[in-house]
Order: structure tokens, then C-alpha cells, then sequence
């Protein structure tokens, strides 16, 4: 007798069986934000409570170190027209002008998602805007900082600034090893662009490529916190941050920022309705979807500048190009002294 029919698996549906959602937590750090080398302004932050796009913070120039005069006990002669008065110095003004940054972003999930997932993707959402934010700020403070270096590359307009007297760049045209790459000496170098000030420079932050070379060259000391668990990377006295974030702009090349007490300043606002969640009953096919939008105001303001581009709304964005923050236009220096610009580079290649 001949077998009948039997129902394989081809005739059937097999359900597919997924393990419970889990959430992704992106590695990129934030720990340029973290770390202090961005301090918190009350002054931005009473200025963004307000009105502008831009911000002046006048301030006197010290006085200039003129040769003092000689007193003598000869009176001014209005005969031979010979004066020997005084002749009174004045003093000087800069303005520094910040620049509103205000961002938003939205996130959304049709509710036939969560229905078919099992999970709510909104509530994954939710947990994780604060990060983004973190994130997001610290690509604002990159940005702002590049585009301070970039203004000092520049051949100055005026005498704003000395081209170049930020940086001490060893890079070269191709790898030498303990030529190119970081050593003690390199760091000395671009410390001492502060000249007898470079004590100012605190931190020290670095690639993860760089820092590996500090510890392949045993340049990295650890001492603990104040509960004794935690050990702090150290370099020559200065708290070493690493992260990723820093520029590479080419195979090889790194860059390495040294920072002192206040050398960034940031200010935070309260937009006018900083969070909100739309529904929309109609979207999706009707099955309905919910947006998220959130928004944030900064000023993200390196001391001793001014912000020299276009105000437009909204401020600029993060681009080297017109107008935005990296862009070598965006910025100059108003502080006569170098010493007073508490950051400085140092450019490496390590392969």
C-alpha cells in the first residue's frame, strides 16, 4: 500500500522566536565634556535666559607695561615751550561675543512596532536622550575648539594673533619613530607656547592611539581618587583624558589638546518647551505613532574670543564651513596675550 500525504515542514508556518529586547549603548564617549575641560558659566546662563543670538562680554585690557617716568624738581617751561609734565597712559577694552547654539532633535515608533516587537522602542528612546545630548554637546565643543585652532593656522588680518602659537606640530611628512609620534619632549613644546604660564595647562587630552604610545613609553603615572578605588591616568602632574572624539584628520596623524582652568566656558538654556510628545491617531495607516521632540540651548565660548561669523537663527552648526563653528572665520582672538589662551596642541603622527 502505497504511503498517503504527510504534512512536511515546507507546509508549514514556523514561528520565529526572538529573545527579549536588549538595548544597544553606543561606545563613543563623552569624557572631553566630563572631564573639566569645559566649565559651567552662570553668566551664559543667565544670557541665554534672555534674548539674542550673540552675547558681548566687555572687559579692560591690563596696562600696557610702559617705562615709567623719572620725577624731577624742574617745573614745566612755558618760555622755551620744554614740558617735562606727565603725560597720562589710558587702558584698553576687548570684547568676547558668544553664540546661541539652539538644537533639537525628534525621535518616533508607530504603535504597530511595539505590537509586533513586544518592546516599546519609545521607551528605549526615552532612556537614552540624555547620552545623545552628551554626545551631541561634546561634537559642539570639537567643533568650537577646531575652529579656534583653525582661526590661529590662519595668517591673521590684523595682530590679533601669532600664526601658529598654539600648536607645536612634529608630524612630518612620514613616521620617525621618537621624532613623530608623542614624547615628553613634543609635550614640553607645545606647553611652553604658554611660555611661563604653561603650569596653567592641567589637562591633558588625548587619542587612544596616543595614549597607548604614552604607556608603551612609560609616560603615564596613576594616582588614586579620593576613595581609593578609582586610579587617575597622569602625565608630568596633568590628568590625562582619553577619548576618541579628539581629531584624526589623517592615517596617522593625531592631535593632542592641552587645557587650563576655564579655558571653554558653556552656558545652558531652558527652551521654551523643552520636551514634548505628539500623537498622531492617523499615521501609520491608522495604527497611530508617537514623536518625541526634544530641544536644548548652548553657548559653548572659548575665553579670549569672539564669535566673528554670521548670527544666524538657530546659531551655527558644527561644519568647517562659513559661518559654523570650526570654520577658521567663526573665531578670533581678542585677548592681546597669548599666555591668557589657556589651550595649546600638539600634533603627532604614530605610524
Amino acid at each position: 500500500m502505497a504511503a498517503g500525504p504527510i504534512t512536511a515542514i515546507a507546509d508549514i508556518v514556523v514561528p520565529s522566536i526572538f529573545n527579549p529586547y536588549t538595548q544597544q549603548v553606543t561606545e563613543e564617549k563623552s569624557r572631553l565634556i566630563a572631564s573639566g575641560a569645559v566649565v559651567r558659566s552662570p553668566q551664559l546662563d543667565r544670557d541665554l535666559a534672555g534674548g539674542g543670538l550673540t552675547f558681548n562680554a566687555p572687559s579692560f585690557k591690563d596696562l600696557d607695561n610702559d617705562a615709567e617716568n623719572v620725577s624731577t624738581d624742574v617745573a614745566d617751561d612755558a618760555y622755551t615751550g620744554n614740558s617735562v609734565n606727565s603725560t597720562p597712559k589710558k587702558t584698553g577694552t576687548a570684547t568676547e561675543i558668544a553664540i546661541r547654539l539652539s538644537r533639537n532633535q525628534s525621535w518616533s515608533a508607530a504603535d504597530l512596532s511595539q505590537a509586533l516587537a513586544g518592546a516599546d522602542p519609545m521607551s528605549s528612546i526615552g532612556m537614552r536622550v540624555g547620552t545623545y545630548w552628551a554626545r551631541r554637546l561634546q561634537a559642539a565643543f570639537v567643533a568650537t575648539v577646531n575652529g579656534v585652532f583653525a582661526d590661529n593656522d590662519a595668517a591673521p588680518a590684523g595682530s590679533e594673533h601669532t600664526q601658529y602659537d598654539l600648536t607645536n606640530d612634529v608630524s612630518g611628512g612620514a613616521y620617525s619613530a621618537g621624532v613623530t609620534d608623542f614624547t615628553a619632549e613634543a609635550f614640553i613644546d607645545a606647553a611652553v607656547t604658554m611660555g611661563d604660564s604653561m603650569g596653567d595647562l592641567s589637562l591633558v587630552a588625548v587619542h587612544s592611539i596616543v595614549y597607548s604610545r604614552m604607556q608603551k613609553n612609560n609616560l603615564i603615572d596613576f594616582i588614586p581618587d579620593s576613595t581609593g578605588v578609582v586610579r587617575i591616568p597622569t602625565f608630568m602632574g596633568r590628568v590625562v583624558v582619553v577619548d576618541d572624539g579628539l581629531p584624526a584628520p589623517s592615517s596617522g596623524i593625531y592631535h593632542t589638546w592641552l587645557f587650563g582652568a576655564g579655558a571653554v566656558q558653556l552656558g545652558m538654556g531652558a527652551p521654551r518647551v523643552p520636551t514634548e510628545v505628539d500623537r498622531k491617531p492617523d499615521a501609520a495607516g491608522g495604527g497611530g505613532q508617537e514623536v518625541l521632540y526634544n530641544r536644548v540651548e548652548w553657548a559653548i565660548h572659548p575665553s579670549g574670543h569672539k564669535y566673528a561669523g554670521a548670527a544666524t537663527k538657530g546659531g551655527p552648526t558644527n561644519a568647517a564651513t562659513s559661518d559654523n563653528l570650526a570654520h577658521a572665520d567663526s573665531w578670533q582672538r581678542v585677548y592681546p596675550e597669548r599666555k591668557q589662551i589657556k589651550i595649546a596642541r600638539l600634533i603627532t603622527r604614530e605610524f
